[in-house]
């Protein structure tokens, strides 16, 4: 059910997060362990849970670009590594919290912790990481960087609730989706970069800089995320192709797709969503109907403006190896589609 879907842009067809990984190394390995300790409990039950997430190979681009923003303006303590951690715990628990929410039975190709564990040890383990990760801001000692992460982990939430507010609601507008995803998924971006330069004390300018590139890369990378739903491989989503159908999720090749129909399409697709009519024929015929009114690559078309935006945020600060680097990573994450 894999579609290829053309970019308009071939030149950085190679784009990598590779020179983001190896800049990141030394200090992911220490990330790393850091994880690995502040995961344990006396409680069995928690380091089980938190380790299947933990473990089961996401990138952590979240806490390399806490790394990176750091870094790219000379930072050498460690106070970085504990917000770094402290992002991925977050990023963590709201995965956890979320496969409860949307009943998820896969999460990066393994069967979710609430399939194995069920939904209330999921998100009490999850609730367990949101409190590492605070102790680990205050034993930084910053009160900027814990208001920017306290201050991300409250807009997630809304985030979170929003989303049920608009589920299965086939009037949500394209404004409407933005608002849940700049919550729900772009702000821990945003703080994720928003933190280093504030650790590095460095200025104003370059802290707002770093925010607005992790807020746009964040649009960008969820814009990407829906249109693989429809578009990609189980091998690439880690999930099931098709699962934000099946659970009536609203996203935005959905709301273009049924803002373009005909009379009868909208039937169809509030039938779909909104009746819980998701069997794989209408999987198919969704996926038709986003093909033929564009729903796939106009949202490629959106998630390549927020990039372009988060590009030109980084525009004033000087070449470097890391402003490199953070760059090409929003050119990864939206090639993922090609």
């Amino acid at each position: 059910m894999g579609v290829v879907i053309p970019l308009e842009d071939n030149k950085n067809k190679q784009a990598s997060v590779k020179p983001l990984v190896d800049l990141t190394m030394s200090d992911m390995e220490r990330v790393n362990q850091l994880i690995l300790s502040k995961a344990g409990s006396d409680v069995q039950m928690i380091p089980e849970v938190a380790n299947h997430l933990i473990s089961s190979g996401g990138k952590r681009l979240r806490p390399m670009l806490t790394l990176a923003a750091a870094s790219m303006f000379g930072y050498e303590g460690d106070a970085h590594v504990k917000l770094a951690t402290s992002v991925e715990f977050m990023h963590t628990a709201t995965l956890l919290h979320d496969d409860v929410v949307d009943e998820s039975d896969l999460r990066r190709g393994k069967s979710t912790a609430r399939t194995i564990w069920g939904n209330q040890a999921s998100v009490l383990v999850g609730d367990f990481l949101l409190g590492q990760a605070f102790r680990m801001m205050v034993d930084v000692g910053s009160l900027e960087a814990l208001d920017v992460l306290s201050t991300a982990a409250s807009v997630i939430a809304e985030g979170e609730v929003l989303q049920l507010s608009v589920a299965k609601n086939m009037e949500t507008t394209e404004d409407d989706y933005l608002e849940v995803i700049r919550a729900k998924t772009a702000a821990l971006f945003a703080a994720a970069a928003e933190v280093g330069p504030i650790v590095a004390a460095t200025s104003k300018a370059n802290r707002n800089a770093l925010k607005s590139y992790g807020m746009n890369l964040g649009l960008a990378f969820q814009l990407v995320d829906d249109v693989l739903d429809y578009g990609g491989s189980s091998s690439e989503l880690g999930k099931n192709v098709g699962d934000d159908f099946r659970e009536g999720k609203i996203t935005l090749p959905v709301i273009l797709s049924y803002r373009r129909g005909t009379p009868e399409d909208r039937t169809f697709w509030r039938e779909a969503i909104e009746g819980g009519n998701s069997d794989g024929a209408n999987l198919e015929k969704a996926l038709g109907l986003i093909r033929r009114y564009g729903g796939l690559t106009d949202t490629i078309a959106r998630a390549q403006h927020y990039g372009t935006i988060a590009r030109d945020a980084l525009a004033p600060l000087p070449a470097s190896p890391w402003k490199s680097a953070l760059i090409e990573v929003i050119d990864f994450c939206i090639d993922r589609v090609s």
